[in-house]
């Protein structure tokens, strides 16, 4: 019975045109161009290995090369005027082509003579003008496909500020820039386009989607979702509580919410529907835990490495900082759902339909090593770039371990060419990022917004939260994830830091509230993408989405006032803050079921958040009252169902 639920297929994310490329038997246009995009996407992903391997060259020339890859394959699958490559070819592909030798011959053009395009910054000639100005065009009609309006509208709003602020009103009014200045700064400088967002995809990002395709391809996703099922799936809510344990395994090597929840989700989401979950709670509970992955490391949608660029800090403690409260808003939705369950007394797999744990673990469990060792690098100061360098290696060796996850020549190939798409729309969105933070720089609107923020919030932290909460949340609605903390952490996040938030706690509070919007209507892309695949009403999932996902919303501000579950304090004092942030988190939840051994009355429930809010937020007397009232509420209500079930069972 086992093999009727296990997951048996290698859950890639999406066809590869390898594998397309080697089925096909007849020659054609579409075969050619099928060729060139994967010996791009191959070639691209060999680079980064060999620079991972051999080492960095120069920074202008590594990133730009990089980049030109990016953009030409942005161009390639993203065509103008067609859904895909494949579809037959229109009038506008002659202008694909066109955008593609026009980039190329920007790249000649950096690359022929890399010293005197350096010594020319600050005194560009004609040339350096005319092909910055057409790489900044050429990268905005790439944003425009792969990415979407919204970042071009904010990326063209910040260069025509830049240049034209002597017409802008308030803030925004300043003396304005020539556009020697900006192509100067955003084309010529590691400062704009070529500044940290992709310096730090180029360097650890693109290595760690790359070693997350490796894993894909050798079997790791049908190993986590099995092991996942083998876990909980013979307990109460067994397939939800699937979903969330998958989703955080699937979180270590995915950052991208909507692709856990059409990888995971197809599977989990018909089980849950199996044992009764209504089809929108199913799909909410999928979009919740796989939106979880954005802020579980060691991913984090692609943002921990740039944190810690911005921060200056250790890769590795961004992570620790991270970890606890990612653990305690996964841990949250495991609770609602096991409240769900026992609520509506929903059945139960049995333990022959489901996998066995132990086989799995014997026949898959070495890919997690590969997991270990990218850990135990970094903990050994081995730079990212180095560790996800050794990280892809051992999952291609420990493939060969078994029969069923041995990769073969096709697989590896696959794995190059997924690891390359993959990463083109992150690093588009970075390179516009880079146009974003240099024009802000330059125009020095930042410094601006910071002080007006101050200003607002006169010396109130809650207000100045209220507006960068509010800002994050509309620029989630339009640009990725990463493009939201990048913009934001050049905009407000100053303004937080001077007000006397830990700086990895304000960091870490834009991000949260920047991809939020993935389960928040009316936008809500992760919960909408889980609807789809549960049958449900799309508005109906995202509604019970924002209420699976509240410890989301709630966590940000409790580590901004007391960063200790961060990692910031003394020991005991971390100790304290993380197991406030469980106890809190769990009473919420008790609100939000309305469970915790009986069903709960709305007195219950008022006190419950009551109690949850006075130990979740830092004050010694709150704490003391809250963490104790807690405790008691518990054990009454224990002693009361006990009460109740004997009387029950003695009428």
């Amino acid at each position: 019975m086992a093999e009727k639920i296990a997951v048996t297929d290698k859950l890639r994310q999406s066809e590869s045109i390898v594998e397309w490329f080697f089925s096909q038997k007849q020659l054609g246009v579409h075969y050619f161009l099928g060729l060139l995009i994967a010996i791009m996407s191959v070639s691209l992903s060999l680079y980064h290995l060999f620079i991972a391997y051999a080492g960095s060259v120069e920074a202008h020339t590594f990133r730009s090369t990089h980049l030109a890859f990016i953009l030409i394959l942005a161009f390639l699958l993203y065509p103008l005027g067609r859904r895909t490559w494949r579809d037959p070819l229109n009038k506008w592909f002659f202008l694909d082509c066109l955008f593609i030798i026009m980039i190329l011959a920007i790249q000649v053009y950096t690359l022929y003579d890399i010293d005197a395009f350096i010594w020319r910054r600050g005194d560009l000639n004609v040339w350096d003008l005319w092909f910055g100005t057409l790489f900044i065009a050429l990268l905005l009609e790439a944003t425009r496909r792969v990415v979407g309006w919204a970042m071009v509208i904010v990326a063209g709003f910040f260069l025509v500020h830049t240049a034209f602020s002597h017409y802008f009103p308030s803030i925004f009014y300043g003396p304005p820039s020539s556009w020697f200045t900006i192509v100067d700064y955003l084309f010529m400088r590691e400062n704009g386009i070529f500044g940290i967002p992709i310096m730090v995809m180029a360097t650890y990002i693109y290595l760690f989607i790359l070693f997350g395709a490796f894993l894909i391809e050798s079997g790791a996703g049908r190993f986590f979702l099995n092991v996942a099922l083998g876990l909980t799936g013979h307990r109460p809510g067994g397939p939800a509580k699937a979903s969330i344990v998958a989703s955080g395994l699937m979180a270590t090597v995915s950052g991208s919410a909507v692709a856990n929840v059409v990888t995971t989700g197809s599977f989990t989401i018909p089980l849950m529907k199996r044992v009764k979950y209504a089809p929108y709670y199913a799909g909410a509970v999928e979009a919740c835990a796989s939106s979880g992955g954005q802020i579980m490391p060691p991913v984090m949608g692609a943002a921990a490495f740039i944190i810690a660029e911005f921060l200056n800090m250790r890769y590795l403690l961004v992570c620790l900082a991270a970890i606890f409260p990612a653990v305690i808003y996964f841990f949250s939705i495991f609770v609602q759902v096991h409240f769900e369950a026992r609520k509506k007394d929903l059945p139960t797999i049995s333990k022959e339909e489901i996998p066995n744990l132990f086989h799995e673990l014997k026949h898959g469990g070495h890919l997690f090593l590969s997991i270990i060792i990218i850990i135990g690098a970094l903990a050994q100061g081995y730079t990212p770039m180095l560790a996800g360098f050794y990280a892809i290696v051992s999952v291609l060796i420990l493939s060969f371990f078994r029969a069923a996850t041995r990769m073969t020549p096709v697989s590896i190939l696959r794995a190059l060419e997924d690891g390359a798409r993959k990463s083109v729309p992150v690093a588009v969105a970075c390179a516009t990022a880079g146009i974003i933070i240099g024009c802000v720089f330059v125009s020095g609107v930042g410094m601006k917004l910071t002080n007006l923020i101050i200003d607002i919030a006169a010396g109130r932290l809650w207000v100045a939260l209220a507006l960068t909460a509010v800002a994050s949340m509309i620029l989630g609605m339009g640009l990725t994830t990463t493009a939201v903390y990048i913009t934001v952490a050049a905009l407000v996040i100053p303004a937080l830091v001077q007000m006397g938030v830990e700086p990895i706690a304000a960091h870490l509070f834009a991000f949260y509230f920047g991809l939020v919007s993935a389960i928040t209507p009316p936008v809500a892309l992760a919960s909408f993408a889980a609807a789809g695949v549960a049958g449900a009403n799309p508005m109906q999932t995202g509604v019970h989405s924002f209420r699976l996902g509240i410890a989301k919303y709630l966590l940000p501000l409790v580590f901004v006032y007391d960063p200790s579950m961060l990692f910031v304090g003394s020991p005991p004092e971390i100790a304290w803050g993380i197991f406030k942030g469980f106890l809190g988190i769990y009473m919420l939840t008790i609100t939000t079921e309305g469970y915790l051994f009986a069903r709960v009355n709305i007195f219950s429930r008022i006190l419950a958040c009551a109690l949850a809010l006075m130990v979740l937020f830092p004050q010694l007397a709150t704490d003391t009252i809250g963490v104790l009232g807690s405790i008691l509420f518990m054990v009454l209500y224990y002693i009361m169902t006990k009460r109740a079930l004997k009387a029950g069972a003695a009428a």
